[in-house]
């Protein structure tokens, strides 16, 4: 049987933005080194894999290096062609990964995953990610994933322009550089730059947001009181909005997603 395959725009409320996922609908499982072959000839960040078990869906995200243990984006990307293309009637999906049971429902045009939230540990960063990023971080640390960099406004985030040759050195996944947001519709500014994982700078990161609103949430708490709703721009060039809300150790990631392309893999 042919291989459905789905190209899905996510965290995206407009075609042609968001982050781009490619969907792969299988119906056995695919030897790894298929996978791997497969996500690296798409070349978008990230190309999900499900297939229907017992209670729910297996699923496995590939970038076009490696498998990765999370991932958001392609993981809404999946949720939205379930439901929208293969007319799963499911009120919640259930996902198995690699970083645990995951679900998704939905609530009107937006896409809601239960993922677990990855606060960031403060501590000094290497003099190669600084210089490499080019910035001035108030804080530095890392998150189970990512190192994590606050700059003091926007527009250093806007600015950033890294030597991806220099931060592909760096022994982590990615970096994340963050500020607070001028603009009153959002709590804060984001970018993602994973060149060891063969993307310079990733269009919009749900695993990301797993670490930025525990951050956020304390910062831009009123008195003792953390704020638990959030919403945050990746200012990549395609852009993207995520919404978060925090749950306890859980983050509640919410976005809309856009089918762009219909069709089938060739290989199996």
């Amino acid at each position: 049987m042919p291989i459905k395959f789905f190209t899905v725009d996510a965290f995206a409320e407009q075609a042609f933005s968001g982050n781009q996922a490619a969907v792969c609908i299988l119906e056995k499982e695919m030897p790894d080194v298929l996978m791997q072959s497969v996500a690296k000839e798409i070349n978008y960040s990230e190309t999900a894999f499900v297939r229907p078990i017992e209670n729910g869906f297996s699923l496995r995200w590939f970038t076009p290096g490696y498998e990765v243990d999370l991932c958001g984006h392609a993981t809404l990307a999946t949720s939205h062609v379930l439901w929208n293309e293969l007319n799963d009637n499911s009120e919640q999906l259930r996902f198995e990964t690699r970083s645990g049971q995951l679900l998704a429902t939905r609530k009107g045009e937006s896409i809601k995953l239960d993922f677990p939230a990855t606060p960031p540990v403060e501590e000094p960063l290497s003099q190669e990610i600084i210089e490499a990023l080019g910035v001035s971080p108030v804080f530095m640390g890392k998150s189970r994933f990512d190192a994590f960099v606050v700059v003091a406004s926007e527009s250093e985030v806007r600015s950033c322009r890294p030597d991806f040759g220099l931060l592909e050195k760096s022994n982590v996944r990615g970096v994340i550089v963050t500020a607070r947001s001028l603009d009153e519709q959002f709590d804060f500014i984001s970018r993602f730059f994973a060149p060891g994982a063969g993307v310079d700078e990733d269009p919009v990161t749900g695993s990301a947001h797993c670490c930025l609103a525990p951050y956020w949430s304390k910062e831009l708490a009123e008195g003792s009181e953390p704020k638990l709703q959030l919403r945050g721009f990746q200012a990549s060039e395609r852009g993207g909005i995520v919404g978060v809300e925090l749950k306890g150790e859980r983050a509640v990631l919410s976005g809309q997603a856009i089918t762009i392309v219909r069709g089938e893999l060739a290989v199996s």
